[in-house]
């Protein structure tokens, strides 16, 4: 296949895909092609840039690629972080700050747990000692 940008009489300028360049001959001599905008036939090949596959260019897309790879398995293992928490800790809803404490303090048996806090109870925490965690964030919460 091959994709070609034509220009029509009325200046119009439209891309279209053809298996050949001879195809292109065929459909232009039996006035199949038509412009979009006027519905003319009088089309023609615009000139057009060639798409030249460069080393850099292909670097730059191997680097994107990369990144996008990298990226994938990071939102990968982070679900998987989550979703492991989720299923091992105890839920405590908005009572956390206090039953992290009272776990901290040895008031309650070691486990591990998950909930809500605000802000300045999670900083009361980290001054008090208690190491917490947010559960990370991920694309599809913010959908």
């Amino acid at each position: 296949m091959i994709r070609y940008q034509l220009i029509c009489k009325c200046k119009n300028e439209f891309e279209s895909w053809f298996r050949s360049s001879s195809d292109f001959d065929q459909q232009c001599k039996k006035g199949l092609l038509s412009c979009p905008q006027c519905g003319g036939s009088d089309v023609s090949k615009a000139l057009m840039a060639p798409n030249v596959s460069t080393s850099r260019k292909k670097k730059q897309i191997s680097a994107k690629n990369e990144k996008t790879n990298a990226l994938e398995e990071f939102n990968t293992a982070l679900r998987n972080y989550r979703t492991h928490v989720t299923e091992t800790a105890d839920y405590v809803g908005d009572r956390f700050a206090n039953e992290a404490r009272k776990i901290h303090y040895g008031d309650e048996p070691i486990r591990g747990i998950y909930g809500e806090a605000q802000v300045s109870e999670i900083k009361e925490l980290h001054e008090e000692g208690v190491e917490v965690m947010p559960l990370p964030s991920l694309p599809e919460d913010k959908n």
